[in-house]
This record gives structure tokens, sequence and C-alpha cells, in this order.
């Protein structure tokens, strides 16, 4: 487990520099092209962040009234409320508000910007179907990604990435408006690698972006098995889930924020993708001691 938990660590880390190596050679290629070129990076990194912020404060309640998620008590649903407590004291965080999703298909998402302000909603299909020891893996799952603050990460990602959007955006409307600097002395080699780097850049931002969605679910697969002790409910409680229905009220938006991907897109490739594929998922926790 916990070199499971060591290696998805290292690799967060490797892809969040290869990140900002990326926007570093951005601002080469626009300096190259234009002269000044990192002025046009800060101001798009500025703009990321403003931008980003409204929704990190606010987005985990969009998210909760999108997938139609109702808060609950520990009165109306003591089962889910005490699981839920029991494995916040357990990971030594506060306990997360509950909600509940009305859908017989089965998933569940962790929300929120810090332990603090988190919350986790399962749906009713899911309470449903599966059993004590396999909700509690579910469970322990979403509360590795509070405690791992991987909500908290994303939001940093979404800036990047917003940030090469912006910069590649900004690039292509000045091109079109005749922008670039005439007296570029720097070759044209130089200057077709920057634009070939211009182009490719929004898809590579993206793909890196998934990229750590995903090492952050095998991340929560394995903290969550370490709060459990027990990988196997967890492997188990992933392949009922994987055999479920799609979740209507899911969008491409929120998709990522659950343990299972919840449009159930069938044709899509894995480097699209914002879960690993739930088998390698089931062999690795199979394969923790």
């Amino acid at each position: 487990m916990y070199s499971q938990i060591d290696s998805n660590k290292r690799k967060t880390t490797i892809l969040i520099l290869i990140f900002v190596m990326l926007i570093i050679a951005i601002g080469w290629a626009l300096d190259v092209y234009y002269g000044g070129g990192y002025a046009i990076v800060v101001g798009a990194m500025v703009i990321s962040i403003i931008m980003t912020l409204v929704s990190y404060y606010k987005g985990d309640k969009i998210a909760l009234r999108s997938t139609g998620a109702k808060e609950t008590t520990k009165e109306a649903d003591p089962y889910v409320y005490r699981m839920v407590e029991n494995m916040a004291i357990t990971a030594g965080i506060p306990t997360p508000k509950v909600y509940i999703i009305d859908s017989p298909a089965m998933n569940a998402f962790a929300t929120g910007r810090d332990p603090e302000h988190a919350s986790i909603a399962v749906t009713k299909g899911i309470v449903k179907a599966l059993e004590n020891e396999e909700l509690e893996g579910v469970i322990a799952h979403e509360m590795s990604h509070i405690k791992n603050f991987d909500i908290r990460l994303m939001t940093i990602v979404v800036v990047l990435v917003g940030t090469i959007s912006l910069i590649s955006n900004w690039f292509f409307r000045a091109r079109f408006y005749g922008g670039g600097k005439r007296d570029n002395k720097a070759g044209g080699w130089i200057a077709l690698v920057g634009l070939a780097l211009l182009i490719l850049s929004p898809i590579i931002a993206k793909l890196i972006q998934l990229a750590i969605s995903r090492k952050r679910e095998y991340l929560a697969d394995a903290s969550g098995s370490l709060l459990t002790r027990y990988p196997e409910g967890l492997a188990r409680a992933l392949e009922k889930i994987s055999k479920s229905s799609a979740l209507p009220s899911a969008s491409r938006a929120t998709a990522h924020l659950f343990i299972s991907n919840p449009l159930k897109e069938k044709k899509i490739s894995k480097f699209f993708s914002t879960h690993p594929p739930a088998e390698d998922r089931i062999n690795k926790l199979r394969g923790m001691a």
C-alpha cells in the first residue's frame, strides 16, 4: 500500500513539473516570435487564477446541485452517515457533509476545497447494492480524496490548463490580425518549432490533466485501502460499480469527481479518459500487501 501511495505521489509531481516546463516553453516560443512573450504568459496566468478562484470557492455547491445531491442527516440516513463519520475519525479529518443522490446508478464523489469544507455524495443505488465492507471501501476512497487535497490539486491543474488555452487563443487571434515581430532574427526553424508548440500545447495540457486525474484515482484507491486495511472491499465494489448504469444527472464537467466514470462511455480512448480502467484498479488493489 505504501509503495503504491509513494509511486502515485511521485508520478503526480512529475506531471506537474512537465506542466510548468510546458508553460515556460510556450513563454520562450512567444518571446522568440513576438518579443516580450513572457508578459503574455503572466497575463494569462493572472486571468486563469481569477477565473478559477470563483469556481474554487463555489464549485462544490455547483457540483452538488448539478448532480441532484441532497444533504442528509444522521437521523435520516444513520447507516451512511455513521460510516462517513467513522472513516473521518480514522482519517483524522472533520466529518464531511453527507449527500444522497436519488438514482439507482452506483456511484459516489467527494468535493470541497479542504477537509473543513468537504462533502461526500453517494447514490441510493450504491448504498442498496454494496455490502458493508464494499461501501466502506468506497467511502474510504472518497475520504482519501479529501485528505490528499485532490480538489485543491485539480484546481491548480485547471489554472495551468486555462493559462495554456488562453495563450494559444491569444496567439491565433494575433496571427489572424497580422501580429508578430517583423524583424524576427531567430530563424525560420525556431519560429516553426514555436508555432508547433502553440498548436499542440492545449492537447498536451489536456492529456496531462487527465493523466493527473487518473493518478489521483490510483492514489485514493491505495490511501482508502490503508484506512480500511481491506483492499478487497473496494476491489469488489469497483467490480459492481463498473457494471452499473450511467448516472443521468452527471455531465462531462463533473465526471472526473466520481469514483467511476458516470457517463459510461464505451469507445473513449484511455488517453482521454478521466478514470483508469476498472480492471487495472481492481488488479492493483488485489496485488496490495
